[in-house]
């Protein structure tokens, strides 16, 4: 399995940047999707998760914020960032978990440990 992030960058305060995660290697149709973040000197934190029946989850600093989405066709995950502060700033990196048994009515996780696939990360530098 191979996951390749995009879509990093530098941006003010208040802006917005879309990251997207491109999946290639798996075809099994349950899964977990996710994205997690890593700030210099601090814990690998997630963000955002999807299943594989389109639950999501978010971490509480960025409800409201962010969105994650994915495109089955295009083998695709996306982050849509609004509304950027400063502490977002760190590597975000993709993550997949597959196959995964999905429960209807449950939501992925955001634990590190619950993936098992993991992208090089990409960039987000936001600016007071």
């Amino acid at each position: 399995v191979q996951l390749v992030e995009s879509g990093g960058g530098s941006v003010q305060a208040g802006g917005s940047l879309r990251l997207s995660c491109a999946a290639s290697g798996y075809t099994y149709n349950s899964y977990w999707m996710g994205w997690f973040r890593q700030a210099p000197g601090k814990e690998r934190e997630g963000v955002a998760a999807i299943d594989s029946d389109g639950s999501t989850n978010y971490a509480d600093s960025v409800k409201g914020r962010f969105t994650i989405s994915v495109d089955n066709a295009k083998n695709t995950l996306y982050l849509e960032m609004n509304s950027l502060k400063p502490e977002d700033t760190a590597m975000y990196y993709c993550t997949a978990d597959s196959p995964r048994t999905v429960v209807p009515g449950s939501f992925p996780g955001l634990g590190d440990y619950e993936y098992n696939y993991w992208g090089q990360g990409t960039q987000v530098t936001v600016s007071s």
